[in-house]
Protein backbone atom coordinates (compact mmCIF):
# COMPACT_ATOMS: atom_id res chain seq x y z
CA UNK A 1 0.00 0.00 0.00
CA UNK A 2 1.79 2.93 -1.03
CA UNK A 3 1.34 6.68 1.39
CA UNK A 4 -0.50 9.50 -0.06
CA UNK A 5 0.62 12.84 0.74
CA UNK A 6 -1.45 14.77 3.09
CA UNK A 7 -3.05 17.34 1.03
CA UNK A 8 -3.85 20.98 2.02
CA UNK A 9 -7.14 21.29 4.17
CA UNK A 10 -10.38 21.45 1.24
CA UNK A 11 -8.33 20.33 -1.56
CA UNK A 12 -10.70 17.95 -3.84
CA UNK A 13 -9.65 14.83 -5.22
CA UNK A 14 -10.68 11.60 -6.07
CA UNK A 15 -10.22 8.80 -3.26
CA UNK A 16 -10.33 5.27 -4.40
CA UNK A 17 -11.64 2.49 -2.28
CA UNK A 18 -8.28 1.39 -0.33
CA UNK A 19 -7.81 5.08 0.59
CA UNK A 20 -11.82 5.36 1.72
CA UNK A 21 -11.41 2.36 3.80
CA UNK A 22 -8.11 3.49 5.37
CA UNK A 23 -9.49 6.88 5.93
CA UNK A 24 -12.65 5.55 7.74
CA UNK A 25 -11.48 2.25 9.04
CA UNK A 26 -14.46 0.62 7.15
CA UNK A 27 -14.10 -2.45 4.99
CA UNK A 28 -16.00 -2.61 1.28
CA UNK A 29 -18.89 -4.42 2.39
CA UNK A 30 -20.01 -1.98 5.37
CA UNK A 31 -19.26 1.07 2.91
CA UNK A 32 -21.45 -0.05 0.69
CA UNK A 33 -24.13 -0.94 3.09
CA UNK A 34 -24.01 2.52 4.33
CA UNK A 35 -23.76 4.29 1.07
CA UNK A 36 -27.36 1.92 0.24
CA UNK A 37 -28.91 3.27 3.59
CA UNK A 38 -28.05 6.98 2.40
CA UNK A 39 -25.18 7.29 5.14
CA UNK A 40 -22.18 7.85 3.54
CA UNK A 41 -21.17 9.85 0.62
CA UNK A 42 -22.10 8.07 -2.95
CA UNK A 43 -19.34 6.49 -5.34
CA UNK A 44 -18.41 8.60 -8.40
CA UNK A 45 -18.58 6.02 -11.68
CA UNK A 46 -15.27 6.56 -13.37
CA UNK A 47 -15.52 4.20 -15.84
CA UNK A 48 -16.51 0.92 -16.58
CA UNK A 49 -14.98 -0.98 -13.10
CA UNK A 50 -13.99 1.56 -11.25
CA UNK A 51 -15.57 4.31 -8.39
CA UNK A 52 -14.02 6.39 -6.54
CA UNK A 53 -15.25 9.14 -4.08
CA UNK A 54 -14.98 13.11 -3.22
CA UNK A 55 -12.35 13.42 -0.50
CA UNK A 56 -14.07 16.53 0.67
CA UNK A 57 -17.34 14.70 1.14
CA UNK A 58 -15.48 11.86 2.82
CA UNK A 59 -13.95 14.23 5.30
CA UNK A 60 -16.88 16.12 5.70
CA UNK A 61 -18.92 12.67 6.70
CA UNK A 62 -15.74 11.96 8.95
CA UNK A 63 -15.86 15.63 10.73
CA UNK A 64 -19.44 15.14 11.21
CA UNK A 65 -18.77 11.81 13.21
CA UNK A 66 -16.28 13.38 15.06
CA UNK A 67 -18.42 16.32 15.70
CA UNK A 68 -21.52 14.01 16.89
CA UNK A 69 -19.68 11.44 18.78
CA UNK A 70 -20.80 11.88 22.64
Amino acid sequence: MSHTPALPPGERRILRREEVEAKTGFKRAHIYNLMKKGQFPQALRLGVRAVGWDSVEVDQWITERLNNRA
